[in-house]
Order: structure tokens, then sequence, then C-alpha cells
């Protein structure tokens, strides 16, 4: 039986209130997943027309649009900004209904070689590590092209692969010598000091430093219209666009490459809204928001630094950087906690000029747009969360409000690749920060109460070791999340589970949590909770009701994504396995730097031998093999 449908997102009104302005959506399916995320010039125009009895749709779309129970969208400042981020969030989310965007198409970087004595700049199709500089993901190659032409004309940055020392000089120079678009230092006529200046000013000026080059091409468009020179003055005018293409895309993704989260804010009254932009590898992949009541009294850097202290407090995962609007006082204090508890350095900064400065204002507007569309709807839900909380309270006969609450489920496939989730939720809501996955090791074939062992007795000995060595520093919670247990765990399962659960805690010395199992009805919902050995039903209309539906597809979700991402794994070692020659080494090289089997098919010969761990002779087996050939 499919899901209930959710009463609470009016399709209608909500697009009413789209506006029109460019972005991506997302269309979220019946259990609030995301089945669909498309890209529009103008969102109020794009979403509505999947509602409209008169737009034409394909079959697929038609049924996409049958089970879209709510959407959500996010604005950014141009269509190309749209288009990348939807490219961002479809690789991170993989919506079932996106299935021709799918191709994981490998963007086009720029790369400044800062590891050559005379480094050139060149387009590229994957970043390596090495000691280059990339610049990107581009939307095209023709937008590449187009920048290093102008880096070329305006900065006279080399892009031949001509091979000389400040020793060994050329005989001769290239035609962009003569050209103009380079000053020889291959024949000696440019010293390697003044060489490296222009690719550092390069570099100031892909890293967001425009206005002294687009100045001076305006100038020069202008002197060149003057004199009638109009050819010049097109060309000149074309690099302007060029440049104003750059800023457009460094805005959506950060060319270093960083982790980093962009915070912004919007407050009005004593309702605020902080939207949180997560960029891993330099591409924005996903957000998450806050709603919090405030006192109208206190500071925005009293209200950020408050927040920051409550959302990064025992995370498995810190940033290197952090973006706010707003100057921080406690920012080196808050710096140094962070960098305490990741093990390195976490900068928190204000960007006040360039690409990261709009990443943040972009933040801001999207907080702002949140602020009036679900100021309402999220003051009603947080009203059914803590009804929810307080009738479990009550349920089981609680001391206080369970704040944190944890659960876990195991996936495996005939017993094998056993592995198990942990969800959190934080007074009745998802904390996705502390969610948890284990591989489990010490068990072989479909033994689930053996697995659950492991898995509980590997968490809650972690945490136990986190408070004493917590402790031993004189710190709070700082090495980790392990370290906070909940007031309850929801096991996903009868008493067999609550058992294995309860001899965990009671083997470590544990007796302050509740433990109780999530009883299932034909439909697989939780129609009641076992406790104490006694079956407590649920009400189906109820607020509780609907959390603990949440939490147990959300635990399933998390367990069985983990599994297909190992299982995929796993299929490409075996395929890879078939191929003389790639043994464990290389298998785990190409793995790591192809990151899938369609990457690792479609890779020439050059690529593949340039992975680590790889000859000629190995890559070009690998690519035989993937076309038929013999490989002998």
């Amino acid at each position: 039986m499919p899901a209930e449908k959710k009463t609470d997102f009016n399709i209608p009104e909500e697009l009413k209130k789209l506006p029109a302005l460019p972005g991506v959506y997302l269309m979220h399916g019946p259990k609030d997943e995301i089945i669909y995320v498309g890209k529009a010039k103008v969102l109020k125009n794009r979403v509505k027309q999947y509602f409209q009895k008169s737009y034409r749709k394909s079959v697929k779309i038609q049924q996409m649009v049958s089970l879209v129970e709510r959407f959500e969208y996010i604005v950014v400042d141009s269509e190309l900004e749209a288009l990348i981020l939807e490219s961002n969030l479809i690789k991170e989310y993989k919506p079932r209904y996106n299935t021709l965007l799918k191709d994981d198409k490998n963007y086009p970087y720029i790369a400044f070689s800062l590891g050559e004595l005379f480094p050139r700049v060149r387009a590229v199709r994957r970043r390596k590590n090495d000691r280059s500089r990339y610049f990107g993901p581009y939307a095209s190659m023709e937008q590449v092209n187009e920048v290093i032409e102008l880096l070329r004309k305006s900065f006279r940055i080399r892009n031949c692969n001509k091979v000389f020392t400040e020793d060994k000089r050329l005989p001769r120079p290239c035609l962009y010598y003569d050209l103009h678009q380079c000053d020889g230092p291959c024949i000696g006529r440019q010293s390697r000091e003044d060489y490296l200046a222009q690719v550092s000013r390069a570099l100031d000026f892909m890293n967001g430093k425009y206005e002294d080059i687009v100045k001076e091409l305006s100038r020069r468009m202008s002197r060149a219209s003057d004199n009638l020179d109009f050819e010049t003055a097109m060309e000149l005018r074309d690099l302007i666009r060029s440049i104003e293409a750059v800023q457009s895309r460094q805005k959506i993704t950060a060319y270093d490459g960083e982790d980093r989260d962009i915070i912004g804010m919007r407050r009005e009254g004593s309702d605020c809204v902080i939207q949180i932009f997560f960029v891993r590898d330099g591409k924005i992949i996903g957000r998450d928001h806050q709603f919090i009541d405030i006192d109208p009294e206190e500071s925005d850097a009293e209200l950020l630094s408050g927040f920051l202290k409550q959302y990064y407090n025992g995370t498995p995962f810190i940033p290197r950087e952090i973006f706010v609007q707003t100057e921080l006082p406690e920012a080196e204090l808050l710096s140094a906690w962070l960098s305490g508890m990741k093990g390195r350095k976490v900068n928190i900064r204000t960007p006040l000029i360039g690409g990261k400065e709009k990443l943040v204002e972009l933040a801001v507007m999207n907080a702002g747009i949140l602020m009036n569309r679900y100021r309402e709807k999220y003051r009603e839900e947080e009203k059914k969360l803590g009804r929810a909380v307080l009738t479990l309270q009550k349920l089981l006969e609680m001391e206080k409000p369970p704040r944190r609450i944890e659960s876990y489920d195991i996936s495996n496939t005939s017993g094998a690749l056993n592995v198990g989730s942990m969800v959190v939720y934080i007074d009745g809501k998802a904390k996705p920060n502390d969610y948890r996955k284990f591989r489990i090791r010490s068990v072989q074939g479909p033994d689930d109460y053996a697995s659950m062992r492991e898995m509980l007795t590997r968490r809650f000995s972690h945490g136990l070791r986190e408070m004493e060595q917590n402790a031993e520093r004189g710190r709070n919670n700082a090495l980790g999340s392990f370290s906070v247990f909940p007031e309850l765990i929801l096991m996903d399962g009868g008493k067999g589970q609550v058992s294995v659960c309860e001899e965990v805690l009671s083997e470590l010395g544990i007796s302050s949590i509740t433990v109780c199992g999530m009883v299932k009805d034909e439909h697989h919902r939780t129609r009641a909770l076992l406790y104490q050995g006694r079956e407590l039903p649920l009400p189906e209309s109820g607020d509780v009701f609907r959390l603990l539906t949440r939490i147990q597809d959300e635990v399933h979700r998390f367990a069985i994504e983990y599994h297909r991402s190992l299982r995929e794994k796993t299929q490409i070692r075996s395929l890879l396995d078939e191929i003389p020659g790639i043994g464990a080494v290389r298998k785990k090289a190409l793995m790591k730097e192809f990151k899938d089997i369609d990457h690792i098919k479609t890779a020439d010969i050059k690529s593949l031998a340039a992975c680590p761990s790889m000859d000629i002779h190995a890559a070009e087996r690998v690519y035989r093999f993937f076309r038929g050939e013999s490989t002998a």
C-alpha cells in the first residue's frame, strides 16, 4: 500500500509563491525522498508547468508528477549557476526520475601547472592530486577555451607543451610569440621572475579580482571604437563577456576545491532562519536550514556565534572553512575550538569581495525566502514535534522528554556485505551530521542479531572512550559525537533486537538509556512500541505515529544506501579481477582515481597510465579489456 498522502503542503498555494527568478527545484515523493531535480531560468513558470493539465508531458514525467508530495527550491543569480547546481545535486541525491542526467559527465576545469618552472594553463577533464591549481568545473569546454584565450591575451600565459629551463632555452619561439600572446620565456626574452609575476596576476584574476582587467579592456575597447577599429573592439567586447561568465561561474563553485560551509542568516523580530550550504570538493552538494527563536535584542554576531556552538558540537564532520556574513568577535576562540575537534586548522571567515562573498549573499537570500515561505508552517511543525516528543515521554514514563533519539538498522544481501546504520533525531528533527555508518566485521552470513550486537558495542564503547579522553583533557564532547548518548533508542525490530540492545548497554555499565522496539503492521509501518515486554499501541493519526514512521523510514534508507554503495564498489572490484596484471594495489588506485566503473571504461590509455601504481602496459590491458580486445 502506498504511503499516506501528506496534507500540510498545499501545492496550488505554494505554486503561487514561486519567485520569477532562476534556480533549482527539488521534487519530493511519498516518503519525502527527492525524486527529481531540475533547473529553471524562471522558477515560477517552469515549476507551474508540471501541474498544468494543458502542458504536454512525457509518460515518465506524468508518473513523477503523480508522486510529488511537495517541492522546494534554491534561488541563484543566473541560469548557468542553476545548471551547475542542478548537476551537483543530481550527483549527490541520484533522484530516480533524473535518469537522462545520471551520466556523471566530467565537467572541464582550467589548470595552472604550478609544479613546473614556467607554469602552463590548460583545459583538463579531471582533477589530480598534484601541484596544479584547478579552477572549475565549467559548464562547457567552449567556455573554458574562451577563458584560456583571455588569459593568454591578457596575461600572456603559455599553454604549449615545450620543455625548457632558464639554463636551456629553445632556439625559436612558437606561433603565440608572433601573435603577441606570449613574451617568449622559452627563448630567453622573459625572465622566470617576470613570468611568475604574470602567473600570479592571472591567478588573482581567476580568484575574483576582475576590476582592474575589466577597466583596462573597457578603455582599450573605447579607444578601438573611437579609432573605427571595430574588429578589435568586438574582440575586446567578447573578452569582457568571458570575464562575466567567469564571475557568474565562481559564485556557485569555489575554485580551490576546499570543503567549506556557507552560512547565511535572515531575521525578523523573534524569528530567525539560518541557511547552510555544504561545499565539498569545491561544489555545492546540499544544504540545511534551521529555524530558531531569538531574542530581538541579540546582535547578529551573538546569534551566529551561538548557532556555531550548537550546530558543530559533536558533529563527525567539520569543514576546513566556515563562511559567515558578519565578523564574529569570538571567531578566533571558535576557530580554536573547532580545530581541536577536527584535529587540523579550521578557519571562520567573513568574505568581503569576490565570488566567496557572493556565495554568502546567496545563502542569505535563500534564508530570506525560507523565512517568507515557511514561517507559519515551521511553527506548526515545531508544535507537532514537541507534542510527539512529549507523548513519547508520557508513553514510556520517562522523567523528561527524550531530546536525543537514536535508531539502528542492519542491511545485507543474503548475509553478504553486512552493514549497519545509525540515525539521530534531536527534538524530533533529523540531525544528518550525526548519522554514522558501520561495516560489520565479525559476522559472516545473515545474522542480524549478531550484527546489531557488534554495531551497538562499537558505538557505545567508542563513546565511553571519548568520555574518558574528554575528561582527561578537561573538554566537553571535544573528540566527537559518540560521547553524546541518547535518552531513547528505537530498535527497528521486536523483542530480539530490544534484548540485544539492553544486553550490550548492561555489559558496558550504561543504565540511563530507555530502549524500545518499533513493532510493524502488515504495511511495514510502526503500529506499536515494545517496551519492558509490553506492546504500547499508537494511533495512526497521531503526531508520535508520524514521527516514528519518519525515523523508521530514515534508518532503512540510510542503511540501504550504504549497502548499495558498497555493493557497487564490490562489483567494480570483481570486474577488475578479470584483467590480467591488475592486482589489489592497482584496483584500489583505479577506484580511488576514477570513482566508478563507467569512468574507468571510458578513460583513455594516457589517463589510466597516469593513475598511481599503473604503468603504460597495465593501462593498455585495462583499455583493451573494456573494448573487448585481447589482453594477452
